[in-house]
């Protein structure tokens, strides 16, 4: 096939996209026009990748960090032949049910690697995306693990303050395959960038220890040149491209409305005369669509030659690789918990419940090489580092990630490894700076990506660190969350069903809480199955008739509940203690169960040291609730828990209130 001149593969992005936005009436051409000869340098001589074949494992990452920016990233899908994203499917662009939705959203198979829109969390998951090569590249070689991660970057995703976090981990720890491409138009929604910084953005990355070039964004060559030139360096890459917002567009082009102000058929019909383009819309010339299939199509001898050496592999490795790349369970790992389970229920030991969570999680590392631990600078205080060696610039082996006080790009950088594929991640703070990991749980939860965030700290139980750090509020807004399990266990037994459950759920992430203070145990008979599998459970059943009562607990309040439960019956009020360590596993249960656990029609009172929102669903509205109704304070576990009145004398007080 001759040689197309790289101008008119990207004027093929140019107008594909302004015919999609065009017909949808909205949406951003900003980036798509002046990114066009940057994503044509990359996929059109550099990228690693298999358009038949996006799910290929060692292929190279592309996340459109700057997500407005959407139809630069569907264009290219469709150019260079991904098998979902049709013609047809750029023409539905923005409408309901298309892959080309306003932001990409999560979905291998077209080639959109994660969700983005919402910016910063894209280079913050190319980050992890980094960071997962090059733990597996360690593991199993060049040979089966080499590739790089890229990330299209606006100003925005470097404005926010994950930015920054980004920019300063990765050259830290070197990540020499994560290269940045940096959208230079100075320009952005309100105006010029002056408006809102001056500072040199590029000397940011350099004094990070990033490798930073700057080009002409719509230097096809130099934009070639600098690739390849990150691409050697051990360093992680910046390029900084000089680009003009909406280029060729003669109405918009590098103004303020160039980043998404409404286009109309006289833009379109300015733009083709402008840049010389006499087709019609949604048409490309076969040569140029030749050209782009063609890059599309390069990396298929690759891809077989990859695959070869797979089947090389000794069968061991072979399994594991295999095993973890499709995110299958080790053998034995259930036996594993069980065992714990059934030590714990003999010995009841009375320790925090973040200790049983440090306790399983070490048992599983052995059978888990793929698990990856990201915590925010509290090794020690979370107790989830045994065993395993730090991730560090010199050793990839590691499987601990110290974040530093980064909270934020901790929790979407495991959104990153887990969308990478082939690690476990675990991202582990206190649960007051859960709000710091807020937007990369919801983007996460939005995906659907298995992450597993584990906090600490979990209540007023904290003590004397006092209300900064009581998360008294925190739980009822990640029960709100769709898609993402919450589960507060009360003791070591439920700990462990928690994280069984947590690590055979694909679909979505799940939020494991703990506490700081020692709980005691409330599971003291071992049971071969899995009792916070239904999300509530009844405990404690009532005795001496028919019950009157039903006490609803989670976590430490579970003890509480207990308590009360036997002063209740010593009155001869039959009360039964139901332990809920995850509502939003108990809400898919079927009604007869659940209306056998809450026993509607009985006195029910819920019982923990949070607030009450939320509860009502379960108690009722002329339910009792002994919780928190404001902040905490500073002061020892037991005298907090006795001034905000979450004692076994105040549940049965508002029991009888109720009787």
């Amino acid at each position: 096939m001759p040689t197309v001149d790289p101008r008119l593969m990207a004027n093929a992005i140019r107008f594909l996209s302004i015919d999609a936005i065009e017909r949808a009436a909205e949406g951003h051409q900003g980036v798509p026009l002046g990114m066009a000869e940057i994503a044509t340098a990359l996929y059109g001589r550099h990228l690693k990748f298999d358009a038949a074949a996006p799910l290929w494992p060692d292929r190279d990452r592309v996340v459109l960090s700057n997500g407005h920016g959407s139809m630069l990233l569907y264009a290219l899908l469709y150019l260079t032949g991904n098998p979902r994203i049709t013609l047809d499917q750029v023409k539905s662009f923005r409408e309901f049910g298309s892959h080309c939705a306003g932001h990409p959203e999560y979905d291998p198979p077209a080639g959109i690697e994660v969700t983005t829109g919402p910016l910063g969390q894209g280079i913050a998951n190319a980050f992890g995306m980094a960071l997962a090569e090059a733990h597996l590249n360690a593991k199993f070689g060049s040979g089966i693990v080499d590739h790089h991660t890229y990330a299209f970057v606006g100003d925005g995703c470097l404005q926010e303050g994950i930015g920054q976090e980004v920019i300063s981990l990765a050259g830290h720890l070197r990540l020499g395959k994560l290269v940045f491409f940096w959208d230079d138009n100075r320009i952005t929604d309100d105006g010029g960038t002056e408006l809102s910084i001056s500072e040199d953005v590029a000397e940011r990355f350099r004094v990070a220890g990033w490798h930073v070039q700057k080009v002409d964004g719509h230097d096809h060559e130099a934009v070639s040149n600098a690739i390849a030139a990150a691409r050697g360096d051990p360093r992680p890459s910046m390029i900084a491209c000089r680009t003009i917002i909406a280029r060729g567009i003669p109405r918009l082009q590098g103004l303020r409305g160039g980043h998404s102000a409404r286009l109309f058929p006289e833009d379109l019909a300015a733009t083709r005369a402008a840049l010389d383009w006499p087709h019609g819309p949604f048409a490309v010339p076969d040569d140029v669509l030749g050209a782009w299939r063609a890059a599309g199509s390069r990396g298929v001898p690759e891809r077989a030659a990859w695959r070869e050496r797979v089947l090389a592999l000794p069968p061991a490795d072979r399994a594991l690789f295999e095993r973890i790349q499709a995110g299958g369970l080790p053998e034995g790992w259930r036996d594993v918990i069980a065992a714990y389970k059934t030590r714990a229920a003999e010995t009841a030991p009375e320790q925090p419940s973040v200790q049983s969570s440090g306790e399983v999680v070490a048992l599983l590392t052995d059978l888990f090489p793929e698990m990856v631990v990201a915590c925010a600078d509290l090794e020690a205080p979370t107790n989830h580092k045994r065993h395993l060696t730090a991730f560090t610039a010199e050793d990839r082996n590691g499987a601990y990630v110290h974040c530093g006080v980064r909270e934020h790009l901790m929790g979407a950088m495991a959104n990153g490894m887990a969308a990478h594929g082939g690690v476990v991640p675990l991202s582990v703070t206190y649960l007051a700076f859960s709000d710091y990991e807020r937007p990369a749980m919801r983007m996460a939860a939005l995906m659907g990506l298995p992450v597993r965030f584990v906090f600490s700290h979990d209540s007023i139980g904290i003590g004397k660190n006092g209300p900064t750090h009581q998360p008294v509020e925190i739980l009822a807004s990640l029960r709100a969350m769709p898609n993402m399990l919450v589960l507060r266990p009360a003791d070591a037994v439920e700990t462990a069903e928690a994280w069984e459950i947590a690590l055979e759920h694909r679909s979505g992430p799940s939020t494991l809480v703990f506490s700081k203070q020692p709980l005691p145990a409330v599971r003291r008979v071992h049971e071969p199955g899995n009792r916070v599998r239904r999300g509530a459970y009844v405990l404690a059943e009532g005795e001496g008739g028919a019950r009157r009562v039903t006490l609803l607990a989670t976590g430490s309040e579970v003890a509480v509940a207990l308590a009360a439960r036997e002063r209740l019956q010593a009155e001869g009020v039959p009360t039964a203690v139901v332990s809920m360590p995850c509502w939003e596993l108990f809400d898919r249960q079927d009604a007869a169960y659940r209306d056998a656990v809450l026993s509607i029609g009985t006195v029910r009172v819920g019982v923990e040291a949070a607030l009450r929102f939320g509860w009502d669903q379960y108690l009722g509205i002329d339910g009792g609730f002994v919780g928190m109704t404001g902040f905490g304070a500073s002061g020892p576990v037991d005298r907090l828990f006795e001034h905000f009145g979450i004692t076994p004398e105040a549940v049965v007080a508002e029991v009888k209130r109720r009787l």
